[in-house]
């Protein structure tokens, strides 16, 4: 329905999504203006972080296209119109990821896409049959492990009832972080979004491997084939928590 309704109106679709793209643009021509005072970044440079901004742009485009509406769910627990989602014989995670879906979202993912493309073209590396197969992977994996946290996000608002900030931080705070190569944090940090909540697998891990980069933790080079797994193993108590934030809802009591 609300596809629909967006493309009854394609010039304002169209101006919409090319207006989301050239926003999330600056964040990569901010990195662009950087690159014109220095040579690398970290030791990387800019055709390699192209790549991590193009990949995780891409994977939250993909997960912020169908799963960003979730961050809504705070509004309808506090006003209690959830129960109107819960009397349709249709997931409830299903109804919140299709409230208001917006389409214009998907500039975020051509923009991502299109930085990704030249990087790939740019960048001096050696490709072989398993790293041109790791980067769709990198992106599909990407975008499920935020799709998993917003999931998570959402989750703890039944028990905050607002918190859309604190699921954001993780989101597009994380995604900010990712654009930026693992070597210029802390190691506890990298630590922190390896083994806690696990971002480092959007794209850090894969890319280092597509680049050839030891990683600054000193893990093993098939780490960063892991990252199809570890959005399942992230998505499972996702799952299980919204699962169990939707059980104890008990409505407005109005």
């Amino acid at each position: 329905m609300w596809v629909r309704s967006t493309m009854t109106y394609r010039t304002s679709f169209f101006l919409s999504a090319f207006g989301n793209a050239a926003i999330q643009l600056l964040d990569f021509v901010a990195i662009w203006i950087m690159f014109s005072h220095v040579d690398v970044l970290g030791g990387f440079t800019l055709p390699e972080i192209a790549l991590l901004y193009g990949s995780c742009s891409a994977s939250l485009g993909l997960a912020d296209l169908f799963l960003g509406n979730t961050d809504r769910i705070g509004v309808r627990i506090r006003d209690g119109s959830l129960d109107t989602m819960l009397v349709r014989p249709v997931p409830v995670l299903a109804q919140v990821a299709a409230d208001r879906f917006a389409l214009r979202r998907v500039g975020r993912i051509g923009q991502g896409l299109a930085v990704l493309v030249w990087a790939v073209a740019a960048l001096d590396v050696e490709w072989t049959a398993g790293k041109v197969l790791l980067v769709p992977v990198m992106i599909a994996a990407g975008a499920a492990i935020f799709g998993a946290v917003m999931v998570a996000g959402a989750a703890f608002q039944f028990v905050a009832g607002d918190a859309a900030e604190v699921q954001n931080s993780f989101t597009y705070g994380g995604n900010t972080m990712l654009q930026y190569p693992p070597t210029v944090f802390a190691k506890d940090l990298l630590r922190g979004v390896t083994f806690i909540v696990p971002l480092a697998f959007v794209n850090w891990l894969p890319a280092l491997h597509v680049l050839g980069r030891p990683d600054p933790l000193g893990l093993p080079g098939w780490v960063a084939f892991l990252s199809p797994l570890v959005a399942f193993v992230v998505f499972l108590p996702a799952s299980l928590a919204w699962r169990a934030g939707l059980r104890s809802y008990r409505s407005t009591g109005s």
